[in-house]
């Protein structure tokens, strides 16, 4: 790499996918208060919601989310009425 392009914050961190627990190292300038230790070292920890590991695009399984049963019963509670 090239010496002096990079901000002076820029260190290995520890990113951990909090919905499986997948950890991976990586370097970043991202602030945090926390750390982990990772492979025999300390490391700073930033905590992801979702990752690779654990993306429905990557794994290949996908969550159905049942939108037309809710708006049916929406409607038969409440469709029907008026003023």
């Amino acid at each position: 790499m090239k010496k002096g392009i990079h901000p002076e914050d820029y260190r290995p961190v520890v990113f951990k996918d909090m919905s499986n627990g997948d950890c991976f190292l990586s370097k970043s300038t991202a602030k945090t208060k926390e750390t982990i230790e990772f492979e025999g070292s300390e490391f700073p920890l930033v905590k992801l919601e979702i990752s690779s590991t654990s993306h429905p695009f990557y794994t290949g399984k996908s969550n159905l989310v049942d939108t037309a049963g809710r708006v049916d019963k929406f409607m038969s509670r409440y469709g029907n009425r008026r003023k």
